[in-house]
């Protein structure tokens, strides 16, 4: 009985984790305060609300999904049958190539591969592989992005009142603790490549959250000691939590790879790598609402650093370093290669040497420079247009993170059924060079447009923040099989720094007004910065016009955006007696020579 006892608890272990999130929360009024009333946010109902839904989560996933997913599988009749044939067509594929059949059985999510040899016996079978899709890929998707989110909650958590946080330590600004948050964001990013090679992505996602949790409660210290944290306590805190951000910024593109199929990679990335706004929206949101004084940002803190030591926990427990089955062809055929990855700085300048490299990094860089400073100038914006209220000015700052990540969403899954990144790029980045101007435009004779501001805003989150993800998965594409966090660390290196240099130019531009149409009726004004940012994006939509780079890891996956077969998918298997009925068995074979 004891042992079935302990077994049962190892079994449903995930759902015993939940109740033990959940069940605290069931009644509690911290989190009725901040669920009911119109805005009156309560830091540690928001938490406590945090650790609600990941309990729920975690019972969604473990309680309606199978937990046997590896099924052993069975050669079909018109396989066998059609061995001989197999043979023939194989021998005029190219050495080292490996071709698959790209036919899907009913089993709806996983593909059954059997590898065949080229002996004449049975006996010369190798052991079976299995393409498949795993379930646990929705969980650590979750972890990641909820990680992505909490550090940029930390990065931005008194952007929304820096004159509480000036109060409180007088000589600092909020906006110099960010720097410093962003600068080492940056340095770090030259080292979570080797690191994730080294220590797996699993335990590299782990040790992560565990520095970030550090982090957050060293810049936590003063509540849980009862005194107000010391100013260099803060900034230790701050540099720890910079530094494992980019493990949670650099790694969706592996993550997709690693566990999600040739059709959900673009949905998977955008969700992982734009998540983070949802962490700046709640900055706005509960950080602006709670902050009142040096008291109340203290109990802000605290909530969060409960909320990253409890992330951090069931991260420990929950996040996988890799699945039991390959998600995708090019990802088997990575894996068959046993191919090492080269260190960091010798992947860049690989990616340098890749003339298709260039398009997908500037489209990349233009996204983060246009969502990161419309996001730095949104009070001005929003004034500029006739908003003028500090709520209404937080909930549009909000609005316009959440759009970014529903663009990721709607953008990204388009991009996974279609291929199209080229096309939906260049829309993307189209559309933004005209949702630029409403955000400084002024009609002397209509006056200020709040309603046109607003639409604007977030139509521009929603087709500009996509290009960050999109653009993400087509630099793996052409450089593929390369090292998807290099790639992903290449970006986001050139887009900080980048943006970082623009950031006080387009200040700069925003104190200077431009004038059109003096002698007409309908005279206008528009802001420098709007121009130079209006600027970027034409450039970028006419340097990414010229992309041709070839879909490396799609074609390998037989799908790529012109919809014809690539060379390792030449091989085509026939129903039994050469009919034509659907096979639910995909082959493999690396030919020799």
């Amino acid at each position: 009985m004891l042992l079935s006892c302990v077994w049962m608890v190892y079994r449903y272990k995930w759902c015993v984790v939940a109740l033990i999130l959940v069940i605290p929360q069931c009644d509690n009024s911290d989190i009725k305060k901040f669920v009911e009333g119109p805005i009156s946010f309560n830091p540690l109902g928001a938490m406590q609300a945090l650790q609600l839904f990941l309990g729920i989560v975690i019972v969604t996933f473990h309680l309606s999904q199978p937990f046997t997913i590896t099924p052993a599988s069975r050669l079909s009749h018109a396989a066998l049958t059609s061995r001989g044939r197999f043979h023939e067509e194989l021998a005029k594929a190219r050495p080292s190539d490996l071709a698959r059949f790209s036919r899907l059985g009913e089993g709806g999510g996983r593909r059954n591969i059997a590898l065949f040899g080229l002996g004449e016996s049975d006996e010369d079978l190798p052991a079976q592989t299995e393409i498949g899709l795993e379930p646990h890929r929705y969980i650590n998707l979750a972890l990641l992005s909820l990680l992505a989110l909490l550090s940029d909650l930390v990065c931005f958590a008194t952007s929304s009142t820096p004159s509480i946080f000036s109060e409180t330590y007088p000589g600092h600004t909020s906006a110099s603790l960010i720097d410093v948050f962003l600068f080492t964001n940056v340095a770090s990013c030259f080292f979570v490549t080797d690191t994730v090679k080294r220590l797996g992505l699993a335990n590299s996602i782990k040790g992560a959250s565990l520095l970030m949790f550090v982090g957050c409660l060293l810049r936590a210290g003063g509540p849980l000691s009862g005194i107000i944290t010391p100013y260099p306590i803060l900034l230790a805190g701050t540099v720890l939590v910079g530094l494992s951000q980019p493990f949670f910024q650099c790694t969706p593109p592996l993550l997709s790879a690693t566990w999600f199929g040739s059709n959900e990679r673009a949905m998977s990335t955008a969700v992982a790598l734009n998540f983070n706004q949802i962490g700046i929206a709640c900055a706005f949101l509960i950080g602006g609402s709670v902050c009142g004084d040096a008291e109340s940002m203290m109990r802000y803190f605290e909530g969060i650093a409960a909320t990253a030591g409890i992330l951090s926990l069931v991260t420990a427990f929950g996040f996988r370093n890799k699945p039991t089955l390959a998600p995708s062809s090019s990802e088997l055929r990575k894996i068959e290669s046993g191919e090492e990855e080269p260190p960091f700085f010798s992947s860049v300048q690989t990616f340098l040497k890749n003339t298709s490299f260039y398009p997908p990094l500037i489209a990349f860089v233009t996204s983060i420079t246009l969502t990161n400073i419309v996001g730095a100038f949104i009070d001005e914006v929003m004034i500029r247009g006739g908003i003028e209220d500090q709520m209404s000015i937080n909930l549009a700052g909000a609005g316009f993170e959440l759009a970014i990540l529903l663009g990721g969403l709607v953008v990204g899954g388009y991009v996974d059924k279609t291929k199209a990144f080229k096309r939906s790029t260049l829309v993307c980045l189209g559309v933004s060079f005209f949702l630029l101007f409403p955000l400084g435009l002024t009609e002397h004779a209509i006056g200020k447009e709040p309603a046109l501001v607003l639409v604007s805003l977030f139509g521009l989150g929603f087709v500009a923040g996509p290009i960050q993800p999109v653009n993400a998965e087509l630099a793996v594409e052409v450089t593929f099989p390369s090292d998807e966090t290099a790639v992903e660390s290449s970006q986001q290196i050139f887009g900080n720094l980048i943006s970082a240099l623009i950031i006080p130019l387009a200040e700069m531009a925003s104190k200077k007004d431009i004038t059109l149409f003096p002698t007409m009726s309908f005279e206008s004004d528009i802001r420098g910065d709007v121009i130079l940012l209006a600027a970027i994006a034409a450039g970028a939509f006419a340097s990414f016009s010229k992309f041709d780079g070839k879909l490396a890891r799609s074609l390998l996956d037989c799908g790529d955006e012109g919809g014809e077969e690539s060379e390792v998918c030449n091989v085509i298997l026939e129903g039994g007696g050469g009919g034509a009925e659907p096979i639910d068995v995909l082959v493999v074979e690396k030919t020799k020579d």
